[in-house]
């Protein structure tokens, strides 16, 4: 197989893999999680849940899956902005609206991840899946200690009132990531439009936390 080749094959299975997940992501957000079935996910694509078994062997490798992708593309959006310019409360208010942002865009992904987190502690899991999961909480973990050393800087620098600053990145990350309760993406909703959204949501949010000084 030559190079070409093989990067045409690659392309069309990370092709099927996204299909898979996004039709998974649904699926897991329209039926919930525990009540999915592979057939269900079969069914949204199109074709037989042997063609899902040839790239996932279980549905949770695929909620493992949906978990890592969710994660990779918030992370992709939020990390950057930690790093950037402005005080602790100008680059919070930005991670924040990010975060929001993409939340929206990748509803089904978020609200699957957040089913998948709860309900897990009741899942008999293979040792491979469980320290696949491991890891990706692992991840998450970090994300939200992305979000603490910001706010952390915010209280040192004054644009942050002073409060415990893991309760406060707590309160901060579950009030954004409720918006998958409510919020429903119109269909031909601009980006602009989710975008004021998301700041909106994300100066009401961190408004409690803003010192007045």
């Amino acid at each position: 197989m030559t190079s070409a080749q093989f990067s045409v094959d690659e392309t069309a299975r990370d092709t099927a893999r996204t299909q898979i997940l996004d039709a998974a992501a649904d699926v897991f957000q329209r039926l919930g999680f525990d009540r999915a079935t592979i057939d269900d996910i079969a069914d949204a694509i199109g074709a037989t849940k042997g063609r899902v078994y040839y790239y996932y062997r279980s549905k949770f490798d695929i909620f493992l899956a949906v978990y890592e992708h969710g994660m990779s593309r918030v992370r992709e959006a939020v990390e950057p902005l930690a790093a950037g310019q402005g005080t602790g409360c100008e680059r919070l208010t930005a991670m924040a609206v990010a975060h929001t942002e993409n939340l929206m865009v990748d509803l089904p992904y978020h609200n699957s991840v957040h089913q998948g987190v709860r309900s897990q502690a009741a899942s008999a899991l293979k040792p491979r899946q469980r320290e696949a999961l491991s890891e990706l909480n692992q991840i998450r973990a970090d994300y939200e200690e992305l979000f603490r050393r910001v706010v952390t800087e915010g209280m040192a620098d004054g644009s942050l009132r002073r409060e415990d600053p893991k309760l406060a990145t707590r309160v901060l990350l579950s009030s954004l990531n409720a918006t998958d309760i409510w919020v429903q993406q119109r269909p031909g909703q601009s980006t602009g439009e989710l975008h004021d959204l998301a700041l909106r949501v994300a100066r009401l949010v961190i408004g409690g936390l803003e010192s007045k000084e």
